[in-house]
C-alpha cells in the first residue's frame, strides 16, 4: 500500500512578510508604472480628440522649406500644434516675436526647457491651450503641421481671424480650398504658403 507524503508541516508554515527592501522596490515600480502612464496619456489622448494631431517631429527639409517661406517676412509668429519647439526657436533666431501653442503638458514643458538652455527663453513663449480656442488675431505669420482631416476647418478659422496679409505656411497638408502663392520643396517635406484676407 502506497503511503501519501504528509504535508501538513507545511500547512503550519506561515506566509513570509515583506521585507523593508521589497517595500521600496513594490514602491518604486508602483510610482514609475503611474508616471510613465502619466507622461505616456498626454501622447496617446490625441487619438481621442475630434482631429487626432499627433506628436511628429518637423525634419531638417521641413524647417528648412518654412526659413526659405518666410524669407522677407518679419513681425510675429505662431506654430500651432508647436510640439517640441522647433519651429519657434527657429524663427525666433531670425528675429521674429515667436510663440507656440500645445496641447501636450510635456511638450510645453520640453520646449521651455529647451529654450532656456539655447539662450533663447526670453525671445518666445509656449502656451499650453487648445489650438482651436486660440485667438490668431494678433500674428503676422502662422505655420501649421497639420493633418488631412483638420484642414478645412482650420482654413475657415484662418479666414474668421486672421489679420490683413497674414500669410500661413502649412505643412504635409495643403488648405483645400485656397490658392497658394508659393509652394516649396516636394513630398512629405512640402510646404504651402498663403496669404489671409489680403487688402484689396
Amino acid at each position: 500500500m502506497d503511503e501519501g507524503v504528509d504535508l501538513s508541516a507545511n500547512n503550519n508554515q506561515k506566509p513570509s512578510k515583506l521585507g523593508l527592501a521589497g517595500k521600496i522596490l513594490v514602491g518604486m515600480t508602483g510610482g514609475a508604472a503611474l508616471g510613465l502612464s502619466v507622461v505616456c496619456a498626454s501622447f496617446v489622448s490625441p487619438a481621442f480628440r475630434k482631429f487626432c494631431l499627433p506628436y511628429i517631429p518637423a525634419t531638417k527639409n521641413q524647417v528648412d522649406n518654412i526659413v526659405v517661406a518666410l524669407a522677407g517676412r518679419g513681425g510675429s509668429l505662431l506654430d500651432l500644434g508647436s510640439g517640441d519647439g522647433r519651429i519657434v526657436l527657429e524663427a525666433a533666431r531670425r528675429d521674429f516675436v515667436a510663440h507656440g501653442v500645445e496641447l501636450n503638458l510635456w511638450l510645453v514643458l520640453y520646449s521651455k526647457l529647451d529654450a532656456l538652455r539655447k539662450g533663447l527663453g526670453n525671445k518666445v513663449d509656449f502656451y499650453r491651450r487648445d489650438l482651436w480656442k486660440f485667438n490668431l488675431s494678433g500674428y503676422d505669420n502662422i505655420v501649421i503641421f497639420g493633418v488631412e482631416q483638420m484642414m478645412a476647418d482650420l482654413e475657415k478659422k484662418f479666414d474668421l481671424e486672421c489679420k490683413n496679409g497674414c500669410n500661413v505656411v502649412a505643412c504635409r497638408f495643403p488648405l483645400p480650398n485656397k490658392t497658394p502663392v508659393r509652394t516649396y520643396g516636394c513630398g512629405i517635406d512640402t510646404v504651402w504658403v498663403y496669404v489671409f484676407n489680403k487688402p484689396p
